[in-house]
C-alpha cells in the first residue's frame, strides 16, 4: 500500500510540474513544418518549446498606418521568452502568416537575437516589402533562415558574431 501511495504522488509531483504549451490551432500546421525542417538540420527544439507558456494570436501587438508589430518574443520579469505572439493582422493572408509565423520562430529556435537587415527580401529581415517574393522563393528563404542561422552555424562551427552576414542566392 505505501508503494501504491508513494507512486501516486511521484506521478502527481511530475504532472503538476510538466509544462505544457498552448498552441493557437491557427499556427500549429506552421510551427509542425518549422520543426519538420528543425529535424532535418539536427537542430533541438524540445528543450525551448517546452520552455513556452504559449505560441498564440493576439490582439495586443500595436497596428497602424505607420507601422505594424506583425509578431514578437515576449519575455517575463527575468528577460526569459515565456511567448511566441502574431498579430491577427497577419491573418488576412496565409503567405504573410507564414513568413511572420517562421520570422518568430526563428528568433526563438534558431537563436536570431537580431534582425539581419533592415529590408532585404528575406525570412529574418525587420521590415519586409513584399512578402509574397518571400513566399513565392520559399524554398531558398528556408535554407537561407536554417543555414545561416547562429544555431546551425555553431553546430556546424563556422557561426560569426555578426549581423551582417547574410548571403543570398536570388
Amino acid at each position: 500500500m505505501k508503494k501504491i501511495i508513494l507512486t501516486f504522488l511521484f506521478f502527481t509531483f511530475i504532472a503538476g510540474t510538466a509544462q505544457s504549451v498552448s498552441i493557437d490551432g491557427r499556427l500549429k500546421p506552421y510551427l509542425d513544418d518549422f520543426f519538420a525542417i528543425c529535424n532535418q538540420y539536427n537542430i533541438e527544439y524540445k528543450d525551448k518549446l517546452l520552455l513556452l507558456k504559449n505560441i498564440d494570436i493576439v490582439e495586443t501587438l500595436p497596428t497602424s498606418v505607420e507601422g505594424s508589430t506583425l509578431g514578437m518574443l515576449q519575455r517575463n520579469e527575468n528577460h526569459q521568452v515565456e511567448a511566441i505572439v502574431i498579430n491577427w493582422v497577419a491573418l488576412l493572408d496565409q503567405e504573410i502568416l507564414k513568413v511572420v509565423a517562421f520570422h518568430e520562430f526563428g528568433h526563438y529556435f534558431l537563436g536570431y537575437s537580431e534582425h539581419v537587415c533592415s529590408d532585404c527580401g528575406i525570412i529574418m529581415s525587420k521590415v519586409n516589402t513584399s512578402y509574397f517574393d518571400i513566399a513565392t522563393d520559399w524554398q531558398n528563404q528556408i535554407k537561407i533562415l536554417f543555414e545561416q542561422s547562429p544555431i546551425y552555424q555553431k553546430q556546424k562551427g563556422t557561426y560569426i558574431n555578426t549581423v551582417a552576414r547574410i548571403h543570398t542566392t536570388y
